[in-house]
């Protein structure tokens, strides 16, 4: 049940950027800086999502031997802040540029028609069809509905939960899918669900405090698997299952294999993975071989785009859960179950 996702270095939140020089490749064929990448709320050392999108980062940097500069996001920035993060990469010579959430659309609007020459990404937003942006969004919705159905499988109580970070459509395809799957295993699960702020700049995205306290509402509800979809908030819920011996499931990374999440693993049964690194490494690629990838590039469980993470050994002792996990996973690649996204 794996899904090939680039293998997270263990990030901790230090200096707002670093830059590692630049270079072009023996050919001559690449001639930009480096790799310019803006993260979303929460920053890298989240664990999960801006981790995620680092460790491709990293992988692409170290395989095509280009420079590199990555900037941390500031509390309470507005869309000029990100107008302008975007605009000093791409001024400097960064290509591609890549903002990392959908937070980033206007800006990345606003900066790709000024530098028609530089390739743009954007992950979770499809908004913007210019001809050098590629759109890189993902089937959350199909990993979230096998997240649902190992949780529905696993709890010893019919009675699981959701936390998502912000009250928001995308975080919606996770509640949807999860929901689904759950229901496909047992339609009269009961269902905790939570989203921990209305918006992101309330730190519903990064804020592990909120996260641990919405966990410790469900589980004191009767929940004994909690999923969320809640960026950094996420460690809250995953350190709360933890200390009360209930099962969590992570979110975007394998987030069993986090080092900073390392004392807490026996209690992740799996992760909602959702394979950003691979999206932002294969961009990096096809613009170092001056094929830019541009338009909608969708992750899906048929593309290992989506997944979910099986590197736990008591999960995998689970045979009945792996069992209907691998099925539900088949069923929606051959098109017998189309997923929720509402």
């Amino acid at each position: 049940m794996t899904v090939a996702v680039v293998a997270l270095a263990a990030a901790g939140c230090g200096s707002s950027s670093k830059d590692s020089g630049s270079s072009s490749d023996e050919s001559g064929k690449y001639s930009g800086k480096g790799i310019g990448l803006a993260y979303d709320i929460g920053g890298k050392g989240d664990q999960s999502f801006n981790d995620a999108a680092y460790a491709g980062f990293q992988k692409a940097e170290k395989e095509f031997k280009i420079g590199g500069r990555d900037i941390e996001p500031q509390d309470g920035e507005s869309n000029a802040d990100k107008v302008q993060r975007l605009e000093q990469l791409a001024k400097a010579g960064y290509n591609p540029v890549i903002g990392v959430g959908f937070v980033y659309a206007p800006a990345v609007k606003e900066v790709a028609a000024k530098y028609p020459k530089t390739t743009f990404g954007i992950i979770d937003d499809e908004q913007d069809k210019a001809a050098n942006v590629a759109d890189m969004v993902f089937h959350e919705e199909q990993a979230s509905y096998l997240a649902g159905v190992a949780a529905a499988k696993a709890t010893k109580k019919n009675h699981i939960g959701f936390i998502g970070g912000v009250d928001i459509p995308l975080i919606h395809k996770f509640e949807a899918g999860y929901v689904q799957g759950a229901q496909s295993v047992n339609p009269k699960i009961k269902i905790e669900k939570q989203y921990l702020t209305q918006t992101a700049q309330e730190g519903g995205f990064s804020s592990p405090d909120k996260g641990k306290d919405a966990a410790s509402g469900q589980i004191e509800a009767g929940a004994d698997v909690l999923y969320h979809a809640a960026g950094l908030s996420g460690q809250g819920v995953i350190s709360e299952a933890a200390s009360k011996k209930v099962w969590a499931i992570g979110v975007d990374s394998d987030q069993y294999s986090q080092t900073a999440l390392a004392k807490y693993k026996d209690y992740i049964l799996g992760s909602a993975l959702k394979n950003v690194g691979g999206a932002v490494y294969d961009l990096v690629k096809s613009v170092y071989e001056g094929k830019p990838k541009t338009g909608v590039v969708r992750g899906g469980l048929d593309n290992g785009g989506v997944g979910f993470a099986d590197t736990n050994p008591k999960y995998k002792a689970m045979a009945d859960v792996v069992a209907a996990v691998d099925k539900a996973k088949q069923d929606i690649i051959d098109g017998k179950v189309t997923v929720n996204t509402k």
